[in-house]
């Protein structure tokens, strides 16, 4: 990561934290009240190929003991109604601010991955990840819909594991390594205004 993108994402996210504080206890104090704890959710995400972190959301599915792999429709009976809600616009992401301030994330860039695929895929990741994981990225607004669309068929886990690897991998990649060429902070702002257009649309939707 530039220096220039590391403030970058320090300016805004601490801007950021300040303009929305009220709205994010606002929303813990409605996923404590509606859904009970916990309220947020945490989960191990790779930042390099051997480094790993804990990327933080606020909770949008039941607690089960055993969850791994990406969340198709094998998983879509445990999101609850607020977490539903929270999903449409993104304010799961909220507490991710506090990834970007650590360093973990950067506003723009891929998402970051769970350990198992980049063990089962070494050689696309240790280029993808040359670029600091991000909240929001090209492959986001490009690929998101047609992946949430693609996962919502598969009724098991392991035709969800299936399906992502086959279908959205190498096409997530291929777009993350199309922003990894072109990457720059007015390309960054870009995809940022992008990502709060989409968000507009969907509340219209």
């Amino acid at each position: 990561m530039t220096w220039r993108k590391r403030i970058f994402d320090l300016f805004f996210a601490s801007l950021l934290v300040i303009i929305l504080g009220p709205i994010i206890l606002w929303l813990i104090w409605v996923i404590w009240r509606r859904e009970g704890r916990p309220v947020f959710y945490a989960a191990e995400r790779m930042k390099t190929p051997t480094e790993s972190f804990r990327l933080w959301k606020f909770r949008t599915m039941s607690v089960v003991e055993d969850d791994s792999g990406v969340s198709g429709a094998d998983k879509a009976a445990r999101v609850t109604p607020t977490g539903a809600w929270l999903r449409r616009r993104r304010l799961d992401e909220f507490p991710q601010l506090w990834n970007i301030l650590k360093g973990d994330l950067s506003f723009v860039g891929p998402r970051p991955p769970l350990r198992e695929y980049v063990e089962r895929f070494p050689d696309l990741y240790a280029r993808v990840l040359q670029s600091r994981p991000g909240v929001t990225g090209l492959a986001t607004i490009a690929f998101h819909k047609h992946e949430e669309r693609l996962l919502a068929h598969c009724k098991t886990a392991e035709e969800t594991d299936a399906v992502y690897c086959r279908a959205c991998i190498p096409r997530k990649a291929r777009l993350d390594l199309i922003y990894q060429r072109h990457q720059s902070t007015c390309y960054d702002f870009d995809l940022v205004f992008q990502t709060i257009g989409n968000l507009f649309r969907r509340r219209r939707d």
